[in-house]
Formats: structure tokens, sequence, C-alpha cells
């Protein structure tokens, strides 16, 4: 397994030279072996903020806050305790991006903690511009994100196959349910790209008339139809030196699909009623709903245009598949309808339920409808499950079962992890008689908002399941 971190070449690294580098760093691992120091020197010449922690246990709320990167010194650390303990720091810290470093000799570690939702490791020894080019990546993948959410496994792998096939001018193919953001998984890719500066042009074959489609794709010259008063340059010649999107791949006429081919395999676009081809550099990147090689098989497109397009795929996986990203794709859309309630949670413990139940048919495209009606809808502050307009299954209420962390032999140890436990029962209780608003609930219990949200992060850290 190649590092993607080591083994880029040099005009990569120039591609985000400009990038300044993320401000606050966190290391988490032993900080004196010789990487540790390597690493922490770099970091600092690049002029980053880094704190170092020995342990996860020390990676708090207010540790986290505010930082765009944790690399972790996975030597020493068993793989067991090392899987757990990355795994649980990507679930609670989705926006901070999780850096392993490793050895030649255990880049097979390397490619299971990708699998957790790590997007990219560093490989040691690690040349200072190996490590600044990771750096402005990162800083770089961050500005280019905007909406698509990734906090999920399967999200954040995707991201990061998104900004490999970037690198390339080949055609890219993404496949996905209606409403899973396939639109803005292309515009990643565009942003993350060289060419980011340079025009994205999309088109959606789907929405033009056919008679209108080739016209639109490959421009025309004047007088090449009845109406053509005027020349016009096609997609094609828009786009060039940047990003086309052919959105609705699977709906093109089997007539343009022939012609379509063509300009791929010549990456020249002659107008219609011309005589002068124009030279291309354009990124294709085709999207459609459909199963391709069913449409293939069904004599409904060319199986030649299927095997040019289908360099580089990508599949966005349905939001029932992911229900990770259910809840900060909410909160992000309320950010956007609602900027000026962005810093509280409106969602209750049960809208968030119903949230999370519901199987989202329509996937992100329907949450945000959803979420939009639910702002509008809402009787005060908060958004209820009727709000959203989604059923909710009643709860069945089971005793937890103490966790193993509050479990003592015998004498003292004993009454004093039956109190904690009690108090922490207490607690989930005075939430759930507030239906879930926290602040309501804090007051109740004589403490904070923060303060709560400090012991709610100590309930999860010792195994206990809030559900409110």
């Amino acid at each position: 397994m190649n590092s993607f971190t080591n083994a880029m070449d040099y005009s990569y690294e120039e591609r985000f030279a400009q990038m300044p580098a993320p401000k606050k760093i966190l290391m988490v691992g032993n900080k004196a072996e010789a990487c540790g120091e390597l690493l922490r020197a770099g970091l600092r010449k690049e002029g980053c903020d880094v704190f170092a922690y020995a342990g996860f246990d020390e990676l708090d709320k207010t540790a986290l806050k505010d930082a765009a990167l944790v690399f972790v010194l996975i030597a020493g650390i068993p793989d067991q305790d090392l899987y757990k303990q990355v795994g649980a720091l990507i679930r609670r810290a989705s926006t901070i991006t999780v850096i392993p470093v490793v050895q030649y000799a255990d880049q097979e570690k390397a490619a299971t903690l990708l699998e957790l939702g790590c997007v990219d490791y560093l490989l040691s020894p690690f040349s200072e511009s190996q490590l600044s080019a990771l750096l402005r990546r990162q800083e770089y993948a961050n500005a280019a994100q905007e909406s698509f959410v990734s906090c999920s496994q399967g999200g954040r792998r995707l991201l990061a196959m998104a900004q490999r096939v970037s690198l390339t001018r080949a055609p890219i193919l993404i496949t996905g349910e209606t409403g899973t953001g396939k639109e803005l998984m292309a515009r990643y890719i565009h942003r993350f790209s060289a060419d980011a500066d340079a025009p994205f042009i999309a088109v959606n074959c789907a929405a033009i008339p056919e008679q209108m489609l080739e016209s639109i794709l490959f421009g025309h010259e004047k007088g090449a139809f009845t109406g053509a008063v005027t020349a016009q340059p096609g997609k094609f010649e828009l786009a060039n030196g940047g990003t086309l999107l052919l959105d609705e791949i699977g709906e093109l006429p089997l007539a343009l699909q022939a012609k379509l081919l063509r300009v791929l395999q010549e990456q020249r676009v002659e107008r219609l009623g011309g005589r002068r081809e124009i030279r291309l550099n354009v990124r294709i990147i085709a999207a459609t709903n459909r199963d391709l090689q069913l449409e293939v098989a069904e004599g409904r497109f060319r199986s030649d245009l299927m095997f040019r397009l289908d360099v580089l795929p990508l599949h966005i996986i349905p939001l029932r598949e992911r229900k990770e990203d259910v809840l900060p794709l909410a909160r992000r859309f309320i950010a956007k309808y609602a900027p000026q309630d962005a810093d509280q949670d409106l969602l209750t413990a049960e809208a968030c339920r119903a949230l999370l139940q519901h199987d989202w048919p329509g996937n992100a495209r329907e949450l945000e409808n959803t979420v939009q009606r639910a702002l509008v809808m809402r009787n005060g502050l908060f958004i209820q499950p009727q709000d959203l307009g989604l059923a909710v299954a009643p709860m069945a209420e089971q005793p937890q079962e103490k966790p193993a962390a509050l479990l003592a032999e015998g004498g003292k140890a004993a009454l004093r992890a039956s109190g904690k436990w009690a108090e922490y029962q207490h607690v989930i209780d005075t939430i759930r008689k507030f239906d879930g608003h926290k602040t309501k609930a804090a007051a109740s219990l004589g403490m904070t908002s923060r303060a709560l949200r400090y012991r709610l992060n100590a309930m999860r850290e010792q195994g206990i399941e809030l559900n409110f």
C-alpha cells in the first residue's frame, strides 16, 4: 500500500503551497519518541500551535475545541486499544481530521485506520516538505468540502477517494440514489483540484429537450438551424480548462451518446454547422442514479461510452446506510435556514430519535426539505417530532446495566461507584423530564449548561448510553 502522504510528486505539493497551515494541532501518544520530537518541531516550524497529550483520555472537549488536526503517534499502543480509541475519537469529534503517524512496518495498521474513518496518514520518517503538503492539503480539503457532511466512515472514505481522483483529468462517474449529493461531490472534486479557479459547468441531461441538448452541449454557428441568429459556444467550450458535470447521464439519447463518445476520445469538439475543431482540456464528471450496466444490457446506453466514463467510479451510499450523518446534516441545514439560532441545539431528543428512525428514501434532499419545513412549522424555539412530520416509535424504558468502569470489588470503592451511578441516573432522568431540553435540565440540576455538557461527555466515556 503506497502512502498518499509520501508518494506525492512535487507538482502536487505546489498546488497547495499558498494555503495557510492549520493553526491548532493536537498530538496524542508518546511524544518523547524521535518521531514525536520530529513532528512537533516540524509543526512549530509551520507556525502551528502544538498541544501534546500522553493518552486519548486527556482529549476532552476543552482540548478538542478549535483543533484542526489530531496526529496520533501509534507506536507502542496495542492494536485493539488503538482502533477503539481512534474510532471513538472520530465519532466524538467528527469535524476534526485524525492523522495516524505510522512506520513502514505498520502500514497494515494504517489501512485499518483508514477504514475506521481516517482520511490520510503520515508515514515516518517524513520530510518537512511532506508534512507541509499534508497540512495544507487538509486545510484545502476543509475549505472545499462545503456542505457534503462526512461524519460516517463511508462518507470520510468517499472524501478521501475524491481527493485522490481529483488529481487526474480522467473521467469520473459518480453514482448514487436521487438526493445523495452527487453534484456536491462533483463540486468538491473540482474545488480540490489544481484548476479549482477554472469554470465549473453543470448540465442536467434529463432537464433539457432532446432537440436542444446537442446545441447546448456542443454549441452552434450562426445559421446552423432555424433560429440560430448568432453563434453560441457549447458547454464543453465554456468548461474548457475546468470541469463539466453531465448530470443524469443515463438520460442522454443514444444519438448523442455516440457524439459524446467521440468528443471524449478525441478531446475535440465541433460546433453544429461549423468546420473548425476546438481543442478541449476538460475534466468530465458524469453522474447518474441509474445502473448503467443494466441500461447497457437493455440497449439504452452504449457499452463503449460507459467504459469511457467509468474510469474512476465513486458511489455515494444512501443516507439510511450512514445514519451517523443524519444529525450533523440536520444541524447543518438548521444553520443554513436559521443562522440566528445556529449556536443552539434546536433538536429535542425525541426529534433526533425521529430523524434517526426514518429511512430517508429521498436522502439528504428529503432531509433538507424536512428541516426547512420544521423551522417554519415549529411552535417555540425547539423542533419537536410533530414539526418534522415524522412518526417516532415509543422507546421502551429499560434500566441500564452499570458499565464495567463503574463496577468495583467492594468496600468504599463499591460505595463510590454506586453513588456515581446514582448521580448519572439522576442526570438522565432530569433531562428526560424536560424532553431533552438541556438548558432547562441544567438549571434544574443547579449547574451551567457548559458543566452539564462536560458531565454528559464523561458519562459517554464511561460507556453509558444517553437515550433521552
